[in-house]
């Protein structure tokens, strides 16, 4: 799989100058901006369809960061194309303080030409029950999408949690993008846009097995 990285710029303007083949483009949330539903329906303005038609033309994935507005409630959201089709948006599931954006719903893995895609939106890298969810349901890479990083705090949670759920991670952000393997590994890092990385897909399963107390297998009467 060849994931290509864009870190700066539109989706507009990489969609002009496009010259190297993917098979999964990820653009994080400046590249498409804010993106009103209400606006989308009405059909005066194309955000979306601008994202279909990018896949389309490149016969891939395209997953792009995203401000979506549902009438005055904005959220932090990933939007995901393959080949001129919209296979759904992910909103960002956790709330931190209060912020500006509200939280979504529902944890989502897209079934692609691709593989399976595994989608974190934003600060929903800071909890890795996220992250464990994608591993246990089956995800063959977690794609998070995000905005800055903080130096080094983004890169240990993407390692720690590659390691953790035997999960490749991967963070597309502006200014940078960098992947961890499954050993806990920075095996891909780029500050260019666009950037490209050839994934190996990598699944390793072991047998965990634990000592507890309790739940016990006897049959009980009286109950």
């Amino acid at each position: 799989m060849r994931i290509g990285y864009i870190t700066e710029g539109t989706l507009e303007e990489y969609a002009r100058r496009q010259t190297a083949e993917a098979d999964v483009i990820c653009a994080p949330f400046a590249a498409l901006g804010e993106v009103s539903y209400e606006r989308e329906l009405k059909g005066e303005t194309s955000m979306f369809e601008d994202v279909a038609l990018l896949s389309k033309e490149g016969k891939n994935v395209v997953v792009c960061g995203c401000y979506t507005d549902a009438r005055g409630m904005k959220r932090k959201s990933v939007v995901v194309a393959e080949r001129g089709r919209i296979l759904g948006v992910s909103d960002m599931v956790n709330r931190i303080d209060g912020g500006e954006f509200r939280a979504g719903a529902g944890i989502k893995i897209f079934d692609t030409q691709a593989g399976k895609l595994g989608i974190v939106v934003a600060e929903d890298l800071y909890f890795p029950q996220v992250l464990q969810t994608l591993s246990v349901c089956g995800a063959e890479i977690a794609l998070c999408i995000f905005e800055e990083l903080n130096e080094t705090l983004e890169q240990t949670l993407m390692r720690a949690s590659a390691y953790y759920y035997g999960i490749p991670v991967s963070v597309c952000a502006c200014g940078y993008a960098q992947t961890a393997d499954i050993a806990g590994k920075v095996c891909f890092a780029s500050p260019q846009s666009p950037c490209f990385y050839d994934f190996e897909r990598e699944q390793e399963y072991h047998l965990v097995e634990i000592r507890q107390r309790g739940i016990t297998r006897r049959k009980r009467s009286g109950f």
